[in-house]
């Protein structure tokens, strides 16, 4: 049946591109790509030139198939699940990016197929302005070349790592298999101002704190407040530097999710998971969620090099909050760092290293540790299509004598096939 929907959605997406005009090969201004070419690049960059000359409809896609090989265990006071050696879910994504004016954008993101929801689940949208001209030809002209506006049910702009993560299938930017241990990524109702000037960027963004959208009990959830400052500067024809300081806060909220609204689900598939696991329902495998479900304020500190063929990306990451429950707040910490050498052919080959980790105070009065080191080799074949293999090994510290985590471990290797159009 789920390729049925499938198939009937893409052939009224094809029907609709044809209406309205079609151009596939055309970029599209204040854009970032999908393949090879968008790798580096943070928020959509800021053309200094508008070629909008009629509405034009981009259809563009991804899709991943991993083979897992890892083995977990622990101390046996909880029993795992007895797993494999095999193939994981492919995932696909669809993606319709619209030209509608000079200067103005709309972006759709629909998972075609995800750990957690094997059916199509739109993920989000936006509409973004960089241009006021359909108000009135030039109008605030000279405040509008610094300014971009973005308005959806999106993905929030908190810290820079989320831009180097993997989105369901959209995994060609990252040069890992697996994401961050505190994997922050939400899609919330909201607004983001953006200016930026000779390198320097600020961010402000107000959203309403909710990834379920409803009207029913007003009084849970209040506004969430994001904020970005940095600096992005290619500084030599061989060195860039960017450093960003990020921050999301809401003081009261029905269910916080910054760290738990992943839905596409984790790549290591039911590692440090119970008998009674599934792929689909246990779809957060590896990751850790604060558990700060009613109030939280996070900061990320996110600084990139690059010099020539090396890069290093690193997150400096704290969270404060507390479930309703919980009379005291907790702390969360999270430190990551990972070197990249892209080499070849317009660098068409890497080996990449990161070590992650996680120290949190639980719910349960547990101080524990996770720590995560990931070594990976990647090839493109094409621009649009990327081979990668991964080496993962993860551990549990801290964790009390009947968790399912205590003297928890897993590790091994996956690759994963990726195409992004």
């Amino acid at each position: 049946m789920r390729k049925y929907v499938k198939h009937g959605l893409l052939a009224a997406t094809l029907f609709m591109v044809s209406l309205m005009g079609y151009s596939q090969n055309r970029q599209l201004d204040n854009y970032r790509s999908p393949d090879k070419d968008g790798i580096n690049v943070f928020e959509a960059p800021k053309d200094s030139v508008l070629t909008f000359d009629g509405i034009k409809v981009r259809v563009g896609g991804s899709s991943t198939l991993q083979f897992q090989a890892l083995d977990h265990e622990n101390s046996g006071a909880v029993e795992l699940i007895a797993i494999g050696d095999n193939f994981n879910l492919a995932t696909a994504n669809l993606d319709l990016d619209v030209a509608l004016a000079k200067g103005v954008r709309m972006h759709l993101r629909t998972y075609l197929s995800s750990r957690h929801h094997p059916e199509p689940y739109v993920k989000g949208g936006y509409f973004q302005v960089d241009n006021l001209d359909f108000i009135s030809p030039g109008f605030l002209e000279d405040a509008m070349k610094y300014l971009t506006i973005k308005v959806g049910h999106m993905e929030n702009n908190y810290g820079d790592a989320h831009f180097r993560r993997t989105d369901n299938a959209q995994a060609i930017h990252n040069p890992f298999v697996g994401n961050l241990i505190m994997d922050a990524f939400t899609t919330e109702v909201g607004g983001e101002v953006y200016f930026r000037k000779n390198g320097f960027i600020g961010m402000f963004g107000l959203s309403n704190g909710k990834l379920n959208q409803a009207v029913n009990n007003p009084d849970q959830t209040g506004a969430s407040i994001l904020a970005k400052l940095g600096y992005d500067k290619q500084l030599s024809d061989d060195f860039r530097l960017r450093i960003t300081g990020s921050m999301y806060s809401t003081g009261k909220s029905g269910r916080v999710y910054l760290y738990s609204a992943d839905r596409s689900g984790s790549r290591y598939y039911l590692v440090m998971e119970n008998t009674e696991a599934s792929a689909s329902s246990n779809f957060r495998s590896g990751r850790y969620d604060p558990g700060m479900t009613n109030e939280i304020t996070s900061f990320m500190i996110n600084p990139f090099l690059k010099y020539k063929g090396l890069e290093f990306f690193g997150t400096i990451e704290t969270a404060s909050g507390k479930a309703d429950a919980e009379t005291d707040k907790r702390n969360a910490t999270q430190l990551a760092g990972e070197l990249v050498y892209r080499f070849g052919n317009s660098e068409n080959f890497y080996l990449a290293g990161r070590y992650n980790t996680v120290n949190a105070e639980t719910a349960a009065g547990e101080d524990v540790t996770i720590d995560r080191l990931q070594l990976g080799f990647g090839a493109f074949l094409t621009k649009n299509i990327l081979a990668k293999f991964e080496y993962v090994n993860q551990t549990y510290d801290g964790y009390s004598d009947t968790s399912i985590f205590n003297d928890g471990k897993f590790n091994g290797v996956l690759l994963e096939a990726v195409i992004s159009f």
